[in-house]
């Protein structure tokens, strides 16, 4: 479904990634691993073509997501928001949101949102951290993408909060298959979410 190949990304001199090569299936939830710097964030924002890679490929169903807009509306990264977002009450972003994503489901946005008690006329910037995460996960699961990231989905949250995202992603995955991609430093709280894990180490995949 998902292909790297030969992917390399450098901020300047310092080399991020270097000749990633990976295939995802569909409807499978890997686990995504590795120490801080260790190119994560970096290839997440890859797949989803938030930025530009030096070199090498990314396809979905063999055709590249590059300046590929019916691609990128199946692609969803859950991550902390930009500032020039924050400025925007929460209901404005959602509404963002709906067109980016084809699947998007106001039904199941509406129950997270109760479900997680959220004021949506509130600005983003005016949220605790915690309720910004909120946000984001909101985002990346009613948008029932093909291919759903979540990048170190649970700052600011506390145990209780932590375990209510894990069991939602859970039934909602049974509901609705799709492959997720979770990226996190908190491997024991997720371990049993995963069918597979992606290691990231020295820009290099050690382990899949």
């Amino acid at each position: 479904m998902l292909s790297i190949s030969g992917l390399n990304k450098s901020y300047g001199r310092t080399q991020v990634l270097k000749n990633i090569n990976l295939n995802l299936e569909e409807n499978k939830i890997y686990g995504l691993l590795g120490r801080n710097g260790a190119g994560k964030t970096t290839l997440l924002k890859l797949i989803s073509n938030q930025i530009p890679r030096n070199s090498g490929a990314i396809r979905l169903d063999d055709k590249e997501v590059f300046e590929n807009l019916r691609a990128l509306e199946q692609i969803s990264l859950a991550r902390e928001l930009p500032s020039s977002i924050k400025e925007k009450k929460i209901k404005e972003i959602s509404a963002l949101a709906r067109i980016l994503f084809k699947n998007w489901d106001s039904e199941y946005e509406k129950f997270l949102i109760q479900e997680f008690n959220l004021n949506t006329n509130k600005k983003l910037l005016k949220l605790s951290t915690g309720n910004q995460t909120i946000v984001n996960l909101i985002i990346g699961l009613a948008s029932r993408a093909r291919i759903t990231m979540f990048d170190e989905p649970t700052i600011g949250l506390d145990a209780a909060m932590r375990n209510k995202f894990y069991n939602l992603l859970l039934e909602d995955y049974e509901k609705h298959p799709r492959t997720i991609i979770i990226s996190t430093h908190l491997i024991d709280e997720v371990a049993n979410l995963f069918e597979e894990i992606i290691i990231l180490s020295e820009q290099q995949i050690i382990l899949k």
